[in-house]
């Protein structure tokens, strides 16, 4: 993206989230723009702020700006789509958006090793992408997790990732969330 101004980057993020976001989210029947508006919708009426809820419509931005299909983890290949997006947001966002981007899947890796029952809520692509992602943290990975500044903010966006695979749910659509993303964007 090379836009500059905010109106530019707010309109280039809309753009891919209505124009690139229809392919099926992984084995959920939901799509990529439906499971980042659920995502970005729970953080919104929980009150999080603008910057959780661009960080969670924003969450697997980087599945759309490289496209590797529907669900590469079937084919075992790890799109390391945190690495990605991360590096794409944090040429107009701060820390506050871009660390719980960055840190989402080693929140799924945390949650795994440190709640008993968090695994067992997984859904089957969630453990499929869990295996190539390295797999439940060790103790000595999840203190360093734990020692991270954003990592409560990552673990509330894993929260929603994993809640937001509901099936026909009616959210508001991409447009109403483009003014929480134009309070956080650092022109």
């Amino acid at each position: 993206m090379t836009a500059s101004s905010t109106p530019d980057i707010v309109a280039a993020i809309q753009r891919l989230l209505e124009s690139r976001a229809d392919g099926r989210y992984g084995l959920h029947f939901v799509t990529q723009q439906q499971h980042a508006l659920q995502a970005a919708w729970l953080a919104e009426r929980e009150g999080k702020g603008d910057a959780m809820t661009a960080a969670a419509l924003l969450h697997d931005i980087g599945h759309l700006v490289h496209d590797l299909g529907e669900n590469p983890a079937a084919a075992g290949i790890d799109d390391r789509h945190e690495e990605v997006g991360h590096a794409w947001l944090t040429r107009h966002f701060g820390p506050e958006v871009t660390e719980p981007v960055r840190l989402h899947v080693a929140a799924k890796r945390y949650l795994c090793a440190v709640e008993a029952d968090y695994f067992g809520k997984l859904s089957p692509d969630s453990v499929l992408s869990l295996a190539l992602q390295g797999g439940p943290m060790s103790a000595e990975e999840a203190a360093d997790f734990e020692a991270r500044p954003y990592h409560a903010d990552a673990v509330q966006l894993r929260r929603y990732d994993e809640l937001a695979k509901v099936r026909d749910l009616v959210t508001p659509p991409v447009a109403h969330f483009m003014s929480c993303v134009t309070r956080v964007v650092r022109a």
